[in-house]
């Protein structure tokens, strides 16, 4: 999980939104990365997206023995991606601040474990407190 932290802190010293994510194979971290919205002009560039971007391709059967680690409980498009690819684990930071699909993802066979991790929520509420737009656009309300 530190190395998703160290993401999301790279994200919003770029100026973006304190989320980051690493795949992981074999205990190994084959792709990492950081929402990359602000940074890229991207409508879909979340941690999770930008870190199986980061990974390139592999066999189905890389994605099904790896492991999503993510600062922040995954949205609906990030879901998504991990059900698509047959990620069979996600460890989640927190999901205080924002509850994503877990239930889905658990209802489609995918292990979940949420750590409510303090150094997760304790950066998400601040950045949200400080951008409260920019949160929004992000997570696509008004």
């Amino acid at each position: 999980m530190q190395a998703a932290i160290d993401e999301a802190l790279a994200g919003r010293a770029e100026g973006g939104i304190p989320i980051g994510a690493v795949l992981v194979h074999d205990g190994d971290i084959i792709g990492r990365g950081h929402n990359r919205r602000v940074q890229m002009g991207s409508a879909i560039r979340h941690g999770e997206t930008d870190a199986l971007e980061n990974a390139g391709r592999h066999p189905a059967s890389v994605y099904r023995d790896s492991v999503m680690y993510t600062t922040l409980s995954p949205c609906s498009m990030c879901t998504g991606a991990i059900l698509l690819y047959g990620i069979g684990e996600v460890v989640v930071g927190e999901n205080r601040t924002f509850m994503g699909e877990e239930a889905l993802l658990a209802e489609r066979g995918v292990s979940v474990t949420v750590l409510d991790d303090e150094t997760c929520v304790a950066m998400m509420r601040e950045f949200i407190e400080a951008e409260p737009a920019l949160w929004n656009e992000d997570i696509g309300e008004d």
